[in-house]
């Protein structure tokens, strides 16, 4: 079976999927055949450029001719972008992947979801970080009870990409194009991570900052374009199996490139896990008088018989592989299929009772 599909977008998550791709013959053979028929853009040059490189056989500038001419549609483009195109292509039993935060706002995500509940296609929120190796051994480790009752979790995302005032403004920086900045551009990912492993988000006290109200619009312009968004967000949590969270992101933690951690506590255990070090996980068992820390690389551990002996650890990339072969096995094979639309929404209702909180200063429930 050989899938046609079209990506929206071509550059950051672009580059990450087509490249997912083109590794999936080698590392993954059963993986379903996939044909790039299509890739879209705005640009017509910068598209040209980007359909020879990333290898489709073809280039538009509207998606709405696109979205029921392919067998999977790979929302790729900014927040903004990722309502009305997912929607069609539901509408059209086209399966769909969109990338995260699933909407802007609250309300486009449940249009999305009841778009998937509608259509007879696969509709997938991209979180990638759900299948890093560790990750997945660190889910092992709690469903199997190693770390007993979960009493407390925390998680924080941090980069510095912004630390400089005259750092340029980007789409990112503006609520009507991103919704929100950290708070669903990092803060997405680590809620995804905490109800996956652990359990829902079910009430909020959150608190959103912005540092820089305005930014040059490019690079030494004098020009400047205002700042809508949040720059860190911090937020404390319950659950709803009674474990207490923490959650943490900016994006003006100096020294931090990428520094997603999770940590989480039990009544046998605790276990650690950073992004930075993403071949890493540190656990401590009942007993233990200090964490070990385990490199999730043999050839039994979740994905380790595709790649390279014990030992020779992957990289942020290979998260890509693994999302992309689970989602085109699922949608060849018509099977189900998580993170779904459905949480997708979930972490988006999460998002917008922390954005609530912080305007009304107090707890929120999450409806």
């Amino acid at each position: 079976m050989t899938l046609d599909v079209a990506f929206l977008g071509y550059r950051f998550m672009g580059e990450a999927h087509a490249n997912a791709l083109d590794r999936l013959p080698m590392f993954f053979p059963d993986a379903p055949d996939v044909n790039r028929h299509t890739l879209i853009g705005q640009d017509e040059d910068a598209l040209t450029d980007a359909r020879e490189r990333l290898g489709f056989d073809h280039a538009r500038t509207e998606w709405e001719d696109v979205v029921d001419e392919v067998d999977v549609f790979y929302n790729l483009g900014p927040n903004f972008l990722h309502v009305e195109p997912s929607v069609a292509a539901l509408e059209a039993d086209t399966h769909v992947l969109c990338e995260k935060p699933l909407a802007p706002t609250l309300d486009g995500a449940e249009r999305m979801q009841l778009a998937a509940e509608e259509s007879d296609a696969h509709a997938v929120a991209a979180f990638n970080y759900r299948f890093v190796p560790a990750i997945q051994y660190a889910k092992n480790l709690i469903d199997d009870g190693e770390l007993g009752e979960i009493r407390q979790v925390r998680g924080r995302y941090l980069q510095d990409w912004l630390v400089d005032p005259e750092a340029p403004w980007s789409w990112r920086l503006d609520e009507e194009l991103a919704g929100s900045g950290v708070l669903g551009d990092l803060g997405a990912h680590t809620v995804d991570l905490v109800q996956f492993l652990v359990d829902d988000v079910v009430s909020v006290s959150g608190h959103l900052r912005t540092f820089v109200d305005e930014r040059p619009v490019e690079e030494g312009a004098e020009e400047t374009e205002a700042v809508t968004v949040d720059d860190a967000f911090s937020a404390q949590a319950e659950l709803a199996n009674g474990a207490m969270a923490t959650f943490e992101a900016s994006r003006f933690a100096a020294g931090h490139k990428n520094d997603h951690t999770i940590e989480v506590h039990g009544s046998k255990g605790s276990l650690k896990f950073s992004l930075e070090r993403l071949n890493e996980l540190e656990v401590l068992r009942e007993g233990d008088r200090g964490y070990q820390t385990i490199l999730v690389t043999d050839e039994d551990d979740p994905y380790g018989e595709h790649w390279w002996p014990p030992g020779h650890v992957l990289g942020w990339e290979h998260t890509f592989v693994h999302e992309n072969y689970e989602f085109l096995t699922a949608v060849a094979e018509d099977e189900a299929y998580h993170p779904s639309f459905a949480d997708g929404l979930r972490v988006q209702e999460v998002l917008d009772a922390i954005q609530e909180s912080d305007e009304r200063r107090e707890w929120v429930a999450v409806e």
